[in-house]
């Protein structure tokens, strides 16, 4: 099941007087732009604006794909209140625009969310220009090929889960979202040494820095990110402010994030522990039981607190996309158990400094991988 961020906002010069509306249709993990439209709506109420968009939206996010859930972010503290069933809708103008609003996807697909102007920017400048053109046509950014095929993609998963024995379809409502992003480069990093979190608790580099940054611009562009939780290690922590000041968020410290322990293999390169200590190296490839020398974190000791730390992350942020800024391990083992494959699938996975990777979990405990290793910020 897909997921869609819709952006919607409306204005009226007058109230009433000349207005339009904006929107934006979101991929929810990747943050990709799938739609932008707006539409110049002669004389109403500033109200009606605003409704006029959301519907846009939500319409925009049925046409791409019926089936999904959707996540709706506006500054209209009315609207947001009033969908969402706790404000009465008593303005006569307003009443069959939440009805029709309200019919678009089934009840439950969609969610709404009050988010400050600032955060509703592209919206608002997409309303502004629908003001701005009094009449003319309005515009419409449709999919690129690459959602295009992400799309196909998708149906065709769907189509297989339909056929699968025991299936059966329920609304399971918006998931929760994990976006993974590994840490900047450290010193340790290009020397591919083990650094995890019983050795020194490098800082960034600069190479580091730099990279955090430009996570943080990709991330501010895809404006899906609601909260920021970071493992309490130096360079994670680092790369988590770089992103909080550039999306006004804060940084939450959760300790189940942390990096596996390596023992005595810290700070030295494979070559090095293969030399030192082969055999407790061939065992620890082999056995996902097996500890580093010296009383490090087993893979499984990391699954298991991997899979706890998931599990209490679903529960407490249902239907919403959360940045988890961590580690290789980590970020592999949530891979890993999303896809229910085997320990030695670790070894298997490419996964670059300040990368970042995706996985929606859904309320009947399904997950969905919608993302691995994705580096394209990181290019000049």
């Amino acid at each position: 099941m897909r997921e869609f961020i819709v952006e919607a906002d409306g204005g009226s010069r007058g109230n009433p007087g000349p207005a339009g509306y904006g929107c934006v249709v979101l991929d929810a993990a990747t943050g990709e732009t799938l739609v932008e439209t707006y539409e110049y709506l002669g004389v109403v109420t500033n109200n009606v604006a605003e409704y006029r968009g959301l519907l846009a939206g939500l319409r925009a996010a049925h046409d791409l794909d019926p089936s999904a859930t959707v996540h709706v972010r506006m500054d209209s503290k009315l609207v947001v209140e009033q969908m969402s069933g706790r404000w009465k809708i008593k303005h006569p103008d307003m009443k069959p625009l939440a009805l029709e609003a309200g019919r678009v996807f089934p009840p439950g697909r969609v969610t709404y969310e009050w988010i400050p102007r600032e955060q509703n920017k592209r919206a608002d400048r997409l309303a502004n220009e629908a003001m701005d053109s009094k009449g003319s046509a309005s515009s419409v950014r449709q999919p690129s090929p690459d959602a295009d095929a992400a799309k196909a993609e998708a149906d065709v998963r769907a189509a297989k889960a339909v056929a699968a024995p025991g299936w059966a379809p329920a609304d399971m409502g918006a998931p929760a979202t994990f976006v993974l992003l590994r840490h900047g480069e450290t010193p340790l990093t290009p020397q591919k040494r083990f650094s995890g979190s019983g050795g020194t608790d490098p800082s960034l580099s600069a190479v580091g820095r730099e990279q955090a940054e430009r996570a943080a611009e990709a991330l501010a562009r895809r404006g899906t990110i609601q909260h920021i939780l970071a493992s309490p290690l130096t360079r994670t922590r680092q790369t988590a402010a770089a992103v909080a000041e550039r999306l006004g968020i804060e940084v939450t410290v959760e300790d189940g994030l942390i990096e596996t322990d390596f023992g005595a293999w810290e700070g030295l390169t494979f070559g090095e522990v293969r030399e030192r200590y082969p055999d407790d190296l061939n065992t620890w490839l082999s056995d996902p039981e097996a500890e580093p020398t010296g009383g490090g974190e087993s893979f499984a000791a990391t699954a298991t607190r991997i899979a706890a730390t998931r599990d209490k992350l679903v529960a407490a942020y249902a239907g919403r996309t959360v940045l988890l800024v961590t580690h290789v391990t980590p970020i592999k083992t949530f891979v890993r158990l999303a896809l229910g494959a085997p320990p030695e699938s670790l070894f298997r996975m490419e996964l670059s400094a300040a990368s970042m990777s995706a996985v929606a979990y859904y309320a009947d405990g399904n997950a969905s991988v919608r993302l691995l290793n994705d580096t394209s910020h990181l290019r000049p």
